[in-house]
């Protein structure tokens, strides 16, 4: 199930999900080092195989003034960090063509945004590097219409591609999860869901992106029971005072409570 190919996963004989998990973006050492030793900890207790997420930078803002990022080599050398001192794969973003050599030095796998998922050139650079690469549906695409941007991945010569639901607009300030997406788009790749992004209000008209972390749970629950192989989620300690997403990201302190009833049901799931 493509988990063997990246360096430091662990558990990979589980029949647990997997799991990508982190803040939404990078904003410093201390930070990233912590979220990622309790939700490691957490995950060598459940066996959860597990790869550290982190954003090092944001090109995808509403409002200007919006926080992007730390600088981007000094993030991605966090993210390494975290990778060599935890023992476990990183996932991140990347925006631009240049980015994904860049970034590839750094991490595991490479994460083409939502937004960005249709960008040929994207898309292709980021399959070259030779790491796995998270495709990211489209909020305007149809869980068919992901199979084309699998082929990019595996016509350019990299078999190891995951796809992550993330929603799709529902109006203009929704998200809706078809849950009907998850066995047709498992016929191209290992499919994630993206729990807390699944719960985003966007187009405030504040312009910064409002959430309802109240339901991350029941969609978690719900992507489990559909037989999702992987979830994605951000957390942080305070996500009241997160630099970015924090509307919507789950606080770290529920997040053994969720994993725990989690694996509870996927053995459930498993055992249908």
């Amino acid at each position: 199930m493509q988990l063997d190919v990246i360096p430091h996963i662990k558990h990979t004989d589980s029949n647990n999900f997997f799991l990508l998990a982190g803040p939404c973006a990078i904003e410093g050492e201390e930070m990233a080092m912590k979220i990622a030793e309790k939700v490691v900890s957490i995950t060598d207790k459940l066996q959860i195989p597990y790869v550290f997420k982190g954003s090092f930078k944001k090109a995808n803002r509403s409002r200007i003034d919006s926080f992007t990022g730390i600088g981007d080599e000094k993030a991605l050398k966090i993210l390494k960090k975290v990778s060599e001192t935890f023992k476990v794969p990183t996932v991140t973003d990347i925006h631009e063509v240049t980015d994904a050599e860049m970034a590839a030095e750094y991490v595991d796998v490479l994460q083409i945004p939502a937004f960005l998922v249709r960008q040929t050139d994207l898309v292709v650079a980021a399959a070259k590097t030779g790491k796995v690469v998270n495709l990211k549906k489209g909020q305007f695409m149809s869980p068919e219409s992901m199979q084309h941007a699998v082929r990019k991945v595996t016509d350019s010569g990299n078999d190891n591609a995951w796809i992550t639901d993330r929603g799709t607009m529902f109006g203009y300030q929704d998200m809706i999860v078809d849950f009907r997406g998850i066995p047709t788009m498992k016929q191209y790749a290992p499919v994630v869901l993206d729990v807390t992004h699944s719960l985003q209000q966007p187009n405030q008209s504040s312009g910064v992106t409002g959430g309802r972390p109240a339901l991350i749970g029941t969609m978690a629950r719900a992507g489990i029971a559909a037989g999702v192989d992987g979830l994605f989620m951000e957390t942080h300690f305070d996500p009241a005072n997160a630099k970015s997403d924090g509307a919507n990201m789950l606080d770290l302190a529920l997040l053994e409570k969720l994993l725990t009833d989690l694996v509870t049901l996927r053995k459930a799931v498993n055992s249908l």
